[in-house]
Order: structure tokens, then sequence, then C-alpha cells
């Protein structure tokens, strides 16, 4: 639960960081920095129990995936076939690496 929450805290972020135009903007660039916090916060908490570099792959492919569905969905960013397979790729793996972890 730690790991999902610290992916959509990424996904938060990264949608409003072009917002801060550069960390010039007070509340944007506040609003990111929190959430940057909280999702590193919520990360080192999931490792506790998943290995690093798995825990990290799902927090950076639920960040990745979220933020482009954000992107589509909102910012009107490209929608071709090829794009959302690569990204589709990125939530195999994601679900390779779950299936694949020890219990």
């Amino acid at each position: 639960m730690y790991l999902v929450c610290a992916g959509i805290c990424e996904i938060f972020y990264a949608a409003v960081m072009p917002r801060t135009d550069g960390f010039t903007r007070l509340w944007p660039s506040l609003f990111c920095a929190a959430f940057i916090g909280l999702s590193m916060y919520l990360l080192s908490l999931a490792t506790r129990t998943i290995p690093v570099g798995t825990a990290y792959a799902v927090w950076v492919g639920i960040g990745a995936v979220g933020t482009a569905i954000f992107g589509i969905l909102v910012l009107g960013e490209d929608r071709s076939a090829l794009r959302i397979l690569c990204f589709a790729l990125i939530v195999a793996g994601i679900a390779g690496l779950k299936v694949l972890s020890p219990k």
C-alpha cells in the first residue's frame, strides 16, 4: 500500500512540475516539493518489506504510466498506438515483478 501511495504522489508532483516554471512560482513549487517529499517517505516505508530494486521499479512505473495517462487525458498529449503499447509493456513489467517477488 505504501508503494502504491508513493507512486500516486509521484504522479501528483510530476503533473504540477511544469506549473512551477523552473521552481520560480511559489505555490506550485511548494505543492511539488511536498509531494516529492511524501513520495520519497512512502517509498522508504515500502522498502521495509519489498526489495529496493523491485520497489523502485514499481514506483517509477506507477509514476511514469500515471503521468502519461494524465498527459493524454488532461494535456492532450500523443495517444498513438505505439506509445500506448510501450506504456502497456511497463505495466506488464510491474505485474511481472509482483508475480515473481518472493512472498
